[in-house]
Order: C-alpha cells, then structure tokens, then sequence
C-alpha cells in the first residue's frame, strides 16, 4: 500500500478516507532528523501550517507524488523544488473559507468595539465604560485587499453592517468587484480612503511587505488594520512604529511573520487584538479542509488529477470532466512521438478540436510533453514537471487549434522536430470517449493506444506471407497478438503496419523480425496497459 505521511495533526474525518487505501504514518511533532529518515518512503503527505517543507526535504522524497496542504497557503512548500521533482502541490481553497471570513469580521467587532479591553477590565474589577467606549462599522468604510474567496466572504458579510466597500486585487476584474459590492480602486487610493483595512491576499515575492513604512503613512489617522491572511505581507516593524505613534488606530493580527514566537514588541501593544492564527480553527473548518486534503491524496495515488493544485493549471469539475479524456490521449500521441523520434526533440506543437480542449492545450501540452519526455528518460517526469524540464532542454513548445481536425468531433494533432525532419501523429475521442490513433507519420489509422505496439514500415506491402511471419516469430517467443491494423495509404512505396501483443519485445525478437521480414523501419511503443 502507498504511505501517507501526516506530518500535522488533522481531523480524523480526512484520516478515515485514507484508511483503507494507504498507510498511515501521524508524523506531528518529529524532528528533523526523524522526518528526514522517513520522508523516502513517503507517497504523500499531508500538512498544515506547522510543517516546512524545504529543498532538502522534498529532494529525499525520492517515492513522493503529491504534498496536500489542508488550508489554502503554501508558503512553507519550497514549489519549484516540488514541481521540478513532478510533484504536485494542492491547497484546500474552499474548506476554510467561512471560517476565515467570519473570524476577520469578528476581530473587526473585537476591535472597533474595544471588546477585549472592556472584558480585562471587568475580570480586574473596573468598570471601564468610558474607556471602552468604540466605533461602529456603520457607514465605515472598508477597504479588502485580496477579493478571492476569502475576501468575497468578508465583502458579503461587511455589507450586511452596511459598510461601503472599496477592493483592490489585480487578478479580479472590475466588474466582478461592482458585483460584489466593492469599488474597485488602486492601492494606494485604498490606503488614504479606508477607515479599516483587511488583507486576504496570498504571500508571493510581489506582496510580501505590501503593507510597509511608505503604505501605513497613507492610511488615515486612526484607521485599523486586520490581517487574517499571512504575517509577511505586513512589515511589523514599521507597525509597531505607526501603532506605537498613534498613527494607526489598532491592529487585529491573527498571522504573524514569526510563528509560534510572534514579536512580543508588537502583541504587548494596548491597541492590538493578537490570536494564534486560529481564523481557520473551527471544528467544521478543520473537520472538511482534513477531508479535501485526503480526497486530493487518493485521488493523485489512484492515478488521477487533483482538484486544487498549486504549482500547475487547475480545472473544475465540470472542465476535468470536458477534457479528462483528452489528457490519456494527450500522453498516448507523446509515447507514440517518442518512438518516432530518430534525434533529441527541438520543437514540437500540439493542435485540439472540439470538447473545450482548444481553451486548456496548456494543461494537454504538459500531459503530452511528459509522455514523451518520460519515455525518453529515466527520470520521474510526469504532467507536474514535464513543461519545466522541456524548458531546461530547450525544446520549444507551441500550441493551437486545429485548422482540420479530419472531420472528427474531439482531435488533437502532435507535430515534433527532431533536427532530421518532422513528424506528424494524430488522435481522437470516438462517441463514446473511447481513445484512438488516426494517424501516424502520414498513414492513416484506428489503433487503441494500450499494450505494446509493433510499427512495421514494409517496403513490399503486397508481398504474400508477411503477417504470417510476424505471427510466426512473435509466437515462437510465446508473445501473443492482441490486435493488427493496417494503414490506409501506400507512401513512397511504403506500407505501415500496427501490430499490438501482449508480452515485452526484447531485442532478440525485435532483431528476427527485422531479419525475417526485412522490413525498412521497426519501431516500438509501450502505450501501458
């Protein structure tokens, strides 16, 4: 059975999914070194925040497939070593969202209304009414940096106080901000206009420190911060200085850029609300982002493609659903280009029709590219790191629609240089989904891509007792015929033959084959099962 490393403690309802299909090794709290050890036995694992996985690490996961994350950052995944290594990455985007969502808006009431002061007070035996007096979010206006899913939850929530919103996020598009209710604005303008600010963007290279010096500075005189999202995209130390100057009002950090040990500097501050980044922690939240995480884990172990990757394209339900078969197909026609190939790729394309194919050839791209590359190669290479490793090799990889699809339906065409020539491979989707090669160098075709096929160019296509001492040799190393096809055209003089058996062909009976039918070209191609 596969082994599923659980390196932080999750809900038993993600746990249970997984019992039966793999091992289960609960990991919370090793060290390094113990994690280090096990890791190279480790078909996947599972963590949350308190799990770094570094370039070290993932370079000894020499069995690893896939890394889920349950919960939605994955700044503590070293992504490029993952992804060159053909190791998916996925995140659970959706299983704490209202969590997230309602903990900010209760860190903006905590805030705004100087809740935990007035509670510290009476445990104290004071009556500090006057001093806990706060401020409403009636007619307030608030600015959300980051409208994703979080953001979007948040934006409908703020509106049931009524607070005017105004939203920055450069990969949400205008119209779709208006349709939430939020002015879409720079941030800059964000910063001057806001009286509280909320942070749910994701912590790239590009955000980290987004909130500095030179922003807090714009921000008007007594306004409020809440961040609910990632520590770094806040420079604490210039917090500290706005809060302790009063510039800022008061703060709401439930992230911070040091954690489990955040700055006592800034969390001692009388006008800061800290939590221990527990916006994601309710029952229900931990119970489905356990239960995504595991689903994406079985799923990837099963062969299949995850729903929420991080470090390559994703697709719904329904577009999964619309180009799933496309993509098998996609690494038949690379198998296939691989056993043509007479030199190292230079140039290759690939063209869709039909089915929506033509809207995601980047993702049919990377499935065709790692099955010919995988073929070519003795490394892991799948549809994970298959375009980085084209790129380091310097093939150059184009993609389009296909002008003719042959009066198919569902078709994709693969066309590779070599440096001797270029060679053309075709495919398609029958009624039913059932996959099939069309075309192969010019000849065309009906050939299933399973098993292992036998490509046999004769130069005397007419001569009698050729298929009979194929069948003769092949039976001879007791390897048997699953099926024969034969293409439509004569090229130059030529016939192409597809013969598919059951049972590897050695070089020995590849040799015979050659001697006994002398034949002008033999190649093989192990499509699998």
């Amino acid at each position: 059975m596969p082994v599923v490393l659980v390196c932080d403690s999750i809900a038993e309802e993600g746990l249970a999914l997984l019992r039966d299909r793999a091992e289960i090794v609960e990991a919370a709290g090793w060290d390094r070194d113990r994690l280090l050890g096990a890791i190279a036995e480790a078909d996947a694992i599972i963590i949350r925040s308190g799990t770094t996985l570094d370039a070290e690490l993932i370079e000894a996961a020499t069995r690893l497939r896939i890394i889920a994350r349950a919960g939605v950052g994955v700044d503590n995944v070293d992504l490029d070593a993952a992804t060159r290594r053909g190791i998916a990455v996925v995140n659970t985007p959706t299983g704490n969202t209202i969590a997230a969502a309602e903990h900010t808006m209760a860190m903006m009431l905590a805030l705004t209304r100087r809740i935990p002061l007035a509670d510290a007070a009476l445990k104290d035996g004071r009556w500090a009414k006057r001093e806990a007096t706060g401020r409403q979010l009636y007619r307030k206006t608030l600015g959300i940096v980051g409208l994703g899913k979080i953001g979007q939850e948040v934006a409908q929530r703020a509106r049931a106080f009524e607070m005017k919103l105004i939203g920055f996020d450069p990969f949400v598009p205008a119209d779709r901000m208006r349709e939430l209710g939020a002015e879409p604005v720079a941030l800059e303008e964000l910063l001057q206009r806001s009286d509280i600010i909320t942070l749910h963007a994701a912590l790239t290279d590009d955000t980290r420190h987004m909130i500095g010096a030179e922003q807090l500075a714009l921000m008007k005189p007594g306004a409020m911060l809440i961040n609910c999202a990632r520590g770094s995209l806040v420079d604490e130390c210039a917090l500290v200085e706005a809060l302790t100057s009063g510039h800022i009002g008061g703060a709401a950090l439930d992230v911070f850029e040091q954690e489990p040990q955040p700055r006592c500097e800034l969390v001692s501050l009388p006008n800061v609300i800290a939590t221990p980044h527990v916006a994601a922690s309710t029952e229900e939240a931990q119970a489905l982002v356990a239960r995504e995480a595991a689903e994406q884990v079985a799923e990837v172990l099963a062969g299949g493609r995850p729903r929420w990757p991080v470090n390559v394209p994703a697709l719904t339900a329904e577009e999964l659903d619309a180009i799933g078969p496309f993509l098998p197909l996609a690494e038949s026609l690379g198998r296939l280009q691989a056993a043509l190939l007479s030199g190292a790729p230079r140039k290759a394309a690939i063209y869709a029709h039909g089915g929506g194919a033509e809207e995601h050839l980047r993702i049919i791209a990377g499935h065709f590219l790692a099955g010919m590359l995988g073929t070519l190669s003795d490394e892991t290479i799948n549809y994970v790191n298959a375009p980085v490793i084209a790129a380091e090799r310097g093939l150059q990889m184009s993609r389009g629609s296909a002008a003719d699809a042959r009066g198919y339906s569902r078709y994709l065409r693969a066309t590779v240089s070599d440096g001797n020539g270029e060679t053309e491979v075709a495919g398609a989707l029958l009624d039913r989904g059932q996959a099939r090669i069309v075309e192969i160098a010019g000849f065309g075709v009906d050939l299933a891509p399973s098993g292992t096929v036998l490509l046999l160019w004769n130069a005397t296509p007419d001569r009698p007792g050729f298929v009979g001492t194929i069948g003769r040799v092949l039976g001879g190393a007791a390897i048997n015929i699953r099926g024969l096809q034969v293409g439509h055209e004569v090229i130059d003089g030529v016939g192409l033959m597809a013969v598919t058996v059951g049972g590897s062909v050695g070089h020995e009976v590849r040799e015979e084959i050659v001697a006994e039918t002398n034949v002008a070209r033999l190649e093989i191609v192990r499509f699998g099962d």
